[in-house]
Formats: C-alpha cells, structure tokens, sequence
C-alpha cells in the first residue's frame, strides 16, 4: 500500500513537470516567434528610413531648398573677391631681417 501511495505522488510529480515543461516550451517559442516579427518590421522599417534617406539628400533636392527657403544663389565671378596668401617667413627668422 506504501509504495502504491508513493509510485502515484512520483507519477502526479512527473505529470505537473511534463506540463509545466510544455507550457514554458510553449511560451517560449512565442516569444521567438515575436522577436522574429519584430525583426522583420525593423527590416522593412530600416529600408524605409533608406530610401527616405537618400530622397532627403538627392542634390536636386538639396539645391532647390538651397534656392528656395535659404535664398542662396550661385556665385558670381564679377562680385567674387580672391585673397592671396603671402608666405610666412621662414622658422627662426625675425620680421625686422636679422
């Protein structure tokens, strides 16, 4: 009788174990399976974000903002002023010639 009592606790102790087991399984393979559909919206989200991207800098772009909100212009050689660097004198010299 003993040991009946004690083969039924071990069989109810292995069942609860096998179902607690298939339910951790189980949640954890959901959670696999949303980290996975995670990474696929970031994948298209990224590739998104690129093509917008490189829409945002295309030079067209960039010079028509540059003419329309800025007001800027291209330059004009009649009004461009050019400096001309004179070289420094050499090292150790003094600027009086000595």
């Amino acid at each position: 009788m003993r040991v009946n009592a004690l083969l039924v606790a071990a069989i109810l102790a292995t069942a609860f174990t096998l179902i607690n087991t298939q339910y951790q399984s189980r949640r954890l393979y959901t959670q696999v399976d949303q980290a996975a559909a995670m990474e696929r919206q970031l994948g298209s989200d990224f590739e998104s974000l690129r093509v917008q991207r490189r829409g945002e800098v295309a030079p067209g772009r960039v010079q028509r903002i540059a003419s329309t909100r800025l007001d800027m212009r291209a330059p004009d050689p009649s009004i461009t002023q050019y400096v001309v660097q004179t070289p420094a004198p050499p090292a150790g010299m003094q600027e009086d010639g000595q």
